[in-house]
């Protein structure tokens, strides 16, 4: 009876024992769940994947995120994206890259194929933006997976720039004979289409002795898009300056000759009578040169100026001669055009006659 009593009493200790054991065990296992999932998450997933990613191009390192599994394109990928033509990488420098912060992760679902679409938050430069990558396991490394991208996070900016060679993306400058394929032969309406990390703030600025434009800022969001941009520039004053000397020099230099319909020149004089002493031309009234987009290049839209004749005619009938001493009102256009080595041609005539350089 007594042994009874005291096994009874040991069993039950045993049994409480062994059940808070248990418990131990299974929160154990939970915490080493949970951790698991948080490293996964945090380490190896296809998340942590894209926010490496975006952490090379936020701290400038744009070789190393080029260098990133599926970032890097070749000639069949760009056409099987409908990407034509051979983009320039000049962009796909620490140069090029604005700021990029506030990463966060928004969504992880699965897509397609077996893969990831992991969609993230951000500020490019400023500008708040969402991106959604697709992401796919590459193989293990022991016994973690190892990811690429299923769709490169590269994208082109298609630029128009009319009136300009030389632009500058973010800050860093190019020339357009840089970016064409086409090289020095590079006309002025050539699209230059530019390969760009996504996402990416792109301001595109002109700012050169003789076109200027405000910013044009693409946000580039959405993987293998192609983004097509236009800007015009407008005429520097000093280059407007410039025009307007040469302009002047031209006409003064028309006014040498001494005849009535000076060669080459916007203004002239008809009579039908003799003259009795040559002409003597001056300039009264120079034209006030403005300067206007003209595709890619420039022209000088017509413009009033008043030339000055003094000459004596002498009369057929009668013998007689007169002192004309006459305004000669007349208009001045041209054409300009920006030459490889910067420098302008600058071309002068009168609406409905070709310009004479």
């Amino acid at each position: 009876m007594d042994q009874v009593e005291t096994t009874t009493p040991r069993r039950s200790r045993l049994g409480v024992d062994l059940a808070l054991l248990a418990l131990v065990g299974a929160m154990l296992l939970t915490a080493i769940g949970a951790g698991a999932s948080v490293l996964y998450t945090s380490y190896y997933g296809p998340s942590a994947f894209v926010v490496r990613y975006l952490d090379l191009l936020s701290s400038g390192r744009a070789a190393d995120a080029l260098h990133v599994p599926g970032v890097a394109l070749d000639r069949a990928t760009l056409e099987k994206s409908g990407i034509t033509g051979t983009p320039s990488e000049a962009m796909l420098r620490p140069a090029a890259l604005a700021t990029l912060t506030d990463v966060e992760v928004v969504s992880e679902k699965p897509a397609d194929d077996d893969g990831t679409a992991v969609t993230v938050s951000y500020r490019a430069g400023g500008h708040e933006g969402k991106t959604t990558f697709l992401v796919t396991q590459d193989g293990w490394a022991g016994v973690t997976p190892n990811w690429r991208f299923a769709t490169s996070p590269l994208a082109v900016v298609d630029l128009t720039l009319s009136g300009a060679d030389q632009y500058a993306v973010n800050g860093f400058e190019v020339d357009r004979r840089q970016i064409s394929t086409a090289g020095a032969e590079a006309q002025p309406l050539d699209p230059l289409p530019m390969l760009v990390f996504t996402p990416g703030l792109y301001s595109i600025t002109v700012d050169t002795a003789i076109s200027t434009s405000k910013g044009v800022g693409v946000l580039a969001d959405s993987p293998l898009a192609t983004t097509p941009v236009s800007v015009q520039t407008t005429p520097t004053d000093e280059f407007i300056g410039v025009v307007q000397q040469r302009v002047e020099e031209f006409l003064t230099e028309c006014t040498t000759q001494q005849v009535l319909q000076p060669t080459a020149c916007p203004f002239g004089l008809e009579v039908r009578n003799r003259l009795s002493s040559l002409p003597v031309w001056s300039i009264a009234t120079q034209p006030k040169i403005t300067v206007v987009p003209d595709g890619g290049q420039w022209q000088i839209p017509p413009t009033d100026a008043v030339a000055h004749v003094d000459v004596g005619i002498k009369s057929l009938f009668d013998g007689s001669v007169e002192e004309v001493s006459e305004d000669v009102p007349f208009q001045v256009n041209g054409t300009i055009t920006i030459l490889p080595d910067g420098s302008a041609s600058i071309r002068v005539g009168s609406p409905g006659e070709v310009p004479q350089e």
